[in-house]
């Protein structure tokens, strides 16, 4: 009864959280013609609404821990559901995202994507997809913003392992810049697949900066470690037991 209760729950949420993003992207969309600017107003607007309904409806809190990025910085993060990206994107000024070609023609999201700076990568390109992405984030530093990669490249389930794609490291060679790694235990809560979502307080945590100048393998090696250290600590946290709790995703 308690989990078909919070079924019914996540079901609202999740009807509530597409039906304001609808609302909010057209109610700003003629001021995000007069001024870009607007477009960020915009999804920090709906992110913001998104945490409030999930604490609401489902009882998901949402905590951001460190200090949010402010400059022109790659910020290197852990993704395990959807939810991480509304607070990574809810803390930080000026976000825009490596993201799949795909979802450029997405309603809504396509037009604040491109609104806002995003970079569109073919994964399926591989190496090509790399020197591309590199070439783009380079030919984007015009529009300064904080840069929000997925070092994993694709979402991956709280407790599972998948490798680091050398594409973070690429970026961190070829552009110089600062790279803020960033840890969550959202997937906890918010799988990646599926429509339950789960009570809880869920965290996003910035982690030390890694500056320029390291070596990519050694940098790929430090980024691992540190997102997936304070991850795990997240998880276990939250009461996530990695080796019993894997096969229920």
């Amino acid at each position: 009864m308690k989990t078909a209760l919070q079924l019914l729950r996540s079901l609202v949420f999740i009807t509530v959280m597409y039906l304001g993003m609808a609302v909010i992207a057209l109610a700003y969309f003629p001021l995000t013609l007069i001024d870009r600017a607007w477009a960020f107003r915009t999804i920090h607007i709906y992110t913001h609404f998104v945490r409030w309904a999930a604490r609401v409806i489902v009882g998901l809190r949402s905590e951001i821990r460190g200090t949010p990025p402010e400059g022109e910085v790659i910020i290197a993060s852990k993704h395990q559901s959807f939810f991480d990206i509304i607070l990574i994107v809810s803390a930080v000024p000026r976000p825009k995202f490596i993201m799949k070609k795909e979802l450029i023609h997405t309603p809504f999201v396509g037009y604040y994507a491109r609104a806002i700076g995003c970079i569109p990568v073919d994964r399926g390109k591989r190496g090509a997809a790399v020197k591309q992405m590199v070439a783009d984030v380079k030919a984007g530093q015009a529009n300064p913003g904080q840069l929000i990669i997925f070092p994993q490249g694709t979402r991956v389930a709280a407790g599972a392992h998948k490798p680091y794609k050398i594409g973070t490291g690429a970026l961190y060679r070829e552009t110089g810049q600062t790279v803020i790694p960033a840890a969550t235990n959202v997937g906890v809560f918010w799988k990646r697949h599926g429509l339950m979502r789960w009570p809880g307080l869920a965290v996003v945590e910035f982690l030390p900066a890694v500056e320029g100048g390291l070596p990519v393998d050694a940098f790929m090696a430090r980024l691992e470690d540190s997102i997936e250290t304070a991850s795990n600590r997240l998880m276990a946290e939250a009461g996530f037991r990695i080796e019993a709790d894997l096969g229920d995703d």
